[in-house]
């Protein structure tokens, strides 16, 4: 998908959203490596996680601090670029959170607490559905255009056989439900734009460290990797898969 192709005609102007480390900053290094994008906005909830994002020097690139889990943030951030465009032509979502400070994901029922389980939702569904809305108008337009998110297998409830991490699984259901509704919707309201939940495989990334010794080598993915692997399943999307679940080797996973 992201390969100087001249059949490529969606890629003048994206969004992505979590693009100051992992693969939301892979996107962003692979979108600007395209000579023919026009702009690439992106998103970072905090100066001190994107250092890298804010050194790129490339004047395509418009950054944005936003934290997805507070509409009027997201509302300001797409007002500001609508601003600059009247349409965006690929969005990517790649917030999540797994662990974040003493939160980690529950190994059995002895370690819910609703406190840590509404932090999950409103950072993997809550905000996620947020995005969908606010960024609607900008997908209203008659050009191909693409809204993924990154979800993950184990939010699968089809393929969960060995429990625990409740938050994170059950929130990352919750999203792929969201993402299924709001593409009926936008069937209606934005026909040529293609939403999908995408499972980008175990990424060596910061969410993943702490889970990564259990891993086989072949299967713990470079950002660089799952971005060439995310843009393969992009490419080869058509308007029948809005609303579907896939995996980064194209394979469609079960809900």
């Amino acid at each position: 998908m992201l390969e100087n192709n001249p059949s490529d005609r969606f890629l003048k102007t994206a969004l992505v959203v979590g693009g100051g480390q992992g693969i939301g900053l892979g996107f962003v290094r692979r979108l600007l490596d395209r000579a023919d994008s026009e702009c690439v906005y992106a998103t970072y909830r905090s100066l001190e996680s994107a250092t890298e994002l804010l050194a790129i020097a490339d004047p395509r690139l418009c950054c944005f601090q936003m934290d997805i889990t507070d509409e009027s943030q997201i509302a300001a951030v797409i007002h500001k670029i609508q601003t600059e465009t009247a349409t965006l032509d690929f969005v990517i979502n790649a917030v999540g959170v797994l662990h974040e400070g003493a939160m980690q994901p529950e190994k059995s029922l002895r370690h819910i607490n609703s406190e840590q389980l509404l932090r999950y939702f409103q950072v993997n569904s809550v905000g996620a559905i947020l995005l969908l809305k606010q960024v609607q108008p900008l997908l209203k337009h008659p050009n191909r255009s693409i809204l993924a998110t990154i979800s993950a297998k184990v939010g699968s409830i089809g393929d969960n056989h060995s429990g625990g991490w409740y938050g994170y699984r059950a929130s990352k259901s919750a999203l792929n439900m969201l993402i299924r509704t709001t593409a009926i919707e936008y069937k209606r309201t934005c026909p040529q734009a293609i939403l999908v939940a995408l499972h980008p495989g175990t990424t060596d990334t910061r969410l993943s460290l702490p889970f990564q010794r259990n891993v086989p080598p072949e299967k713990l993915f470079s950002v660089d990797r799952t971005v060439s692997q995310l843009c393969t399943v992009i490419d080869r999307l058509e308007p029948i898969d809005s609303g579907e679940f896939f995996s980064w080797d194209g394979s469609q996973l079960p809900w």
